[in-house]
C-alpha cells in the first residue's frame, strides 16, 4: 500500500515556474530544508545557486578535503544499466523516470510498506556529508553529498531482532536502460547488501543531492546509498526496495565475479584486485603531475568503523 500524506501545492504558490521547472523536486527540497532549518536560497533565480542553502554539516563531514569539481563528478560515472562508458551514461541516464518515486521496505520489520520519497524526507533531517569516494578501479574523488542517515530511516520501520542484513534493490526500467534490456554482463536489477550494523552506522547515508543541489540522474537520483569506507560499487543507485533479512543476500558484483568482488568490499590497500593493485589511487581533478594518493584502510574512516570488523581476517572477508 502506498502511504501518501502530502498535498499538491497550487502552481500559484510556487516560485516563478521559469526558474523552477521541476515542481515536485523543488517541493521535496523545500520540505526537507524546512525540517532542518535551512532555507531555500533567496537568489535561486540564478540557476547556478544551490537549492539547499546553509544546510547543516554532518559530524563526520571532512571540511579539510578538497572537493572534486562538480562537473567532473557529473560526467564520470559508472552506471552499467545504461552504458559501460562513463560519459555515455551521463547522457542516457536523463531518460530515467524518477518522479514520482516510492521505496518498498519489507522483511524483518514491524512496519513494512511502500513510502513516497517526499514522505520519507518529511521525517528525516538532511545534512551535507563531505566524504571520500573510492572506486574499485583505483580512482577517487571527494563528494559533498546531501542526504540523511540510513539508520534513522530504518528505525522508523522498527527492525526486528531477527534483522541481521539489509538488501537494496535498484530500479528496473529495461525500456530505457539498454543494458537491462539486453541482459548485458550483470544480472538485473542491481542488488547490494550490508550487515545491519554497517547499515545503522552514522557514516552510512542515503543521498538525495550533492553540491547543495538535487542529485543528478547519472549519479543515482533520486535516492542512492553512500558507504564511504567501502568501494563505490557498494553505493547502489536509484533504490526502489530495502529489505531487512535474517541471512546475507548475494550481491550483483559478488555473484558476477566472487573472487574479485567480496561481500564486504571494504577499501583495503593490502588486498589487491586480481588485475591491479589497490595501494594507491588516482584523484580525479588533480593535475597531470600530481602524485597518486596512497590508499588508506577503510578509505581513511578506520577510526569510525574498524571496530565493526574486530577479530575478522580482512583478507578472507574482503
Amino acid at each position: 500500500m502506498i502511504i501518501k500524506t502530502t498535498k499538491d501545492i497550487p502552481a500559484s504558490e510556487i516560485t516563478d515556474p521559469l526558474v523552477f521547472k521541476k515542481r515536485r523536486q523543488i517541493i521535496k527540497a523545500m520540505l526537507a530544508t524546512t525540517l532542518t532549518g535551512a532555507g531555500i536560497s533567496p537568489v535561486l533565480a540564478n540557476n547556478n545557486e544551490s537549492i539547499w542553502a546553509d544546510i547543516p554539516k554532518s559530524d563526520f563531514s571532512v571540511d579539510a578535503l578538497t572537493l572534486t569539481p562538480a562537473e567532473l563528478i557529473k560526467n564520470y560515472t559508472n552506471y552499467y544499466e545504461f552504458s559501460f562508458n562513463k560519459k555515455d551514461a551521463t547522457v542516457l541516464a536523463q531518460n530515467i523516470t524518477t518522479d514520482p518515486w516510492s521505496i518498498e521496505i519489507s522483511g524483518e520489520v514491524e512496519k513494512p510498506g511502500s513510502y513516497y520519497l517526499e514522505d520519507i524526507l518529511r521525517q528525516q533531517t538532511l545534512q551535507e556529508s563531505i566524504y571520500r569516494f573510492r572506486c574499485v578501479e583505483a580512482w577517487s574523488m571527494v563528494v559533498p553529498w546531501v542526504g540523511f542517515s540510513l539508520g534513522s530511516l530504518l528505525k522508523t520501520v522498527k527492525p526486528l531482532s531477527t534483522a541481521h542484513f539489509v538488501k537494496f534493490t535498484a530500479t528496473y526500467q529495461p525500456d530505457i536502460m539498454p543494458k537491462q534490456q539486453h541482459h548485458a554482463m550483470l544480472e538485473w536489477p542491481y542488488v547490494e547488501s550490508l550487515r545491519i550494523d554497517e547499515a545503522m552506522h552514522p557514516l552510512t547515508i542515503l543521498a538525495v543531492g550533492m553540491y547543495g543541489d538535487i542529485l543528478p540522474k547519472q549519479n543515482g537520483a533520486p535516492l542512492r546509498l553512500v558507504v564511504p569506507w567501502k568501494y563505490g560499487f557498494k553505493s547502489i543507485k536509484a533504490i526502489v526496495k530495502i529489505e531487512l533479512l535474517k541471512r546475507p543476500s548475494i550481491t550483483t558484483w559478488n555473484k558476477f565475479a566472487p573472487h574479485e568482488y567480496g561481500f564486504y568490499s571494504n577499501v583495503n590497500p593490502a588486498v589487491a584486485h586480481p588485475r591491479w593493485s589497490q595501494n594507491s589511487e588516482r584523484q580525479l581533478g588533480s593535475g597531470f603531475f600530481t602524485p597518486r594518493r596512497e590508499t588508506e584502510l577503510f578509505n581513511g574512516y578506520g577510526e569510525q568503523v574498524a571496530s565493526l570488523y574486530s577479530g575478522m581476517d580482512l583478507r578472507h572477508f574482503f
